[in-house]
């Protein structure tokens, strides 16, 4: 049997997940699990679920203690675990590796590891910080346990870069852009890619012949105006900062309210990418990050709870309304996905009844009852569709590696 491992690495973590293949296709999803606390050697966990045998049955799963120094270490783990538990010839049926990797800069397609892509990657570190440096613990990590087996990084921002320079220029000085490749760059393009290809198949049109407003609405959310099946833009801009309110971060504000802030409050710069990046968006204006919390707080008349849902669902309206324009007003679809997107009804609806004027219907019946599932939510006379996709990002991961391979 063949088999693809999909691997996503935190600074203290290890994601993973499994896929089998023939060839040049994709099977089935197996195994998948994480790491924690990597480094934490007295309390490092892994934490793993394998789908049933046969359809009907329950998912074996497993929650143990396993030793692990670094990222080497935790991949070593994986590896003895899955050679115990599903394959004890797990190593020689690896054929591929596929890698999370946040920021690309502007390469615009998963690439081959080599010298010259891993340098991309460590080069782009500067303006991911927090992310691109434990990828490359990743890569180090698998390079090492999988020796000559292929490894594929795939960027979340790679989807983005197909953009026009007018929807990725700041404002700034050019030479900014020419010295330090300050632009906009755009995440969760794995995702969005994801939606898009699915959208497509939903409409029953060519990817290439496909118009439509992606939303991404998690933790960390965005949405991407998508022409012919290629993204025109995007909310989040340099970092995953920009665009819309979330879980923790500010989205879209003036650039002086940093400098005053600053002023003010006497804060240094890492305090003040804290409190925007950490401390800010719904958590900093309702005390909490999870919308669950701020819907129930709003339904029992808290005024902070229902502002924090007001803005949450008003820019995402303004963002689907402005990109309808950026796409000449010529949409087939929006789509919800992700954690809020895929399970949340209410959002949805606050989100898609105002827009009725712009030709977006939605079917309450159908709405309220996809939940964590594929589905149409608009009516059979809107003349843009509303879609409910949930989201697979390590299943993009795996089919994008296979076709670098």
């Amino acid at each position: 049997m063949q088999r693809v491992l999909v691997l996503n690495a935190g600074s203290s973590s290890l994601k993973f997940k499994l896929f089998t293949a023939a060839g040049t296709s994709l099977g089935e999803a197996g195994l998948g699990g994480q790491f924690d606390r990597i480094g934490d050697v007295a309390n490092c966990t892994l934490k793993a679920s394998q789908p049933g045998a046969a359809p009907g049955m329950k998912p074996r799963k497993w929650e143990l203690k396993v030793p692990a120094q670094d990222h080497v270490g935790a991949m070593k783990g994986i590896l003895d675990f899955i050679k115990e538990n599903v394959s004890a010839t797990f190593a020689s049926e690896v054929v591929a590796v596929g890698h999370r990797i946040v920021h690309g800069l502007d390469l615009s397609q998963p690439v081959l590891l080599t010298p010259s892509s891993t340098a991309t990657i460590k080069q782009a570190a500067v303006l991911a910080p927090l992310h691109n440096p434990p990828g490359l613990q990743g890569i180090e990590a698998a390079t090492e346990v999988f020796s000559g087996v292929p490894q594929v990084a795939v960027f979340d921002t790679a989807f983005h870069q197909t953009m026009p320079p007018h929807a990725y220029m700041y404002g700034l000085p050019y030479e900014l852009y020419e010295k330090h490749k300050i632009r906009r760059y755009g995440f969760h393009g794995t995702s969005h890619k994801y939606l898009v290809e699915q959208a497509a198949a939903m409409l029953g049109k060519p990817v290439s012949d496909t118009n439509v407003i992606t939303c991404h609405l998690g933790n960390g959310s965005s949405v991407a105006a998508v022409r012919g099946g290629q993204c025109v833009d995007t909310s989040m801009g340099l970092t995953p900062l920009e665009g819309l309110l979330m879980g923790t971060r500010c989205g879209d504000m003036d650039p002086a309210v940093v400098l005053h802030i600053q002023n003010q409050c006497g804060l240094n710069v890492k305090e003040t990418d804290t409190l925007l990046n950490k401390k800010s968006g719904l958590l900093g204006l309702t005390g909490s990050n999870d919308l669950r919390a701020v819907i129930e707080g709003a339904g029992k008349g808290e005024l902070r709870s229902q502002l924090g849902l007001d803005m949450f669902t008003y820019r995402v309206r303004k963002y689907i309304g402005a990109y309808t324009a950026a796409l000449d007003g010529k949409v087939d679809a929006v789509v919800f996905s992700a954690g809020i997107g895929e399970n949340s009804p209410f959002i949805r609806k606050l989100i898609a009844e105002p827009l009725h004027a712009m030709g977006m219907q939605l079917d309450h019946a159908a709405n309220d009852t996809a939940v964590g599932r594929a589905g149409v939510i608009s009516t059979p006379g809107s003349r843009v569709q509303l879609l409910v996709i949930p989201t697979d990002e390590e299943l993009s991961i795996a089919e994008q590696t296979l076709q670098v391979c």
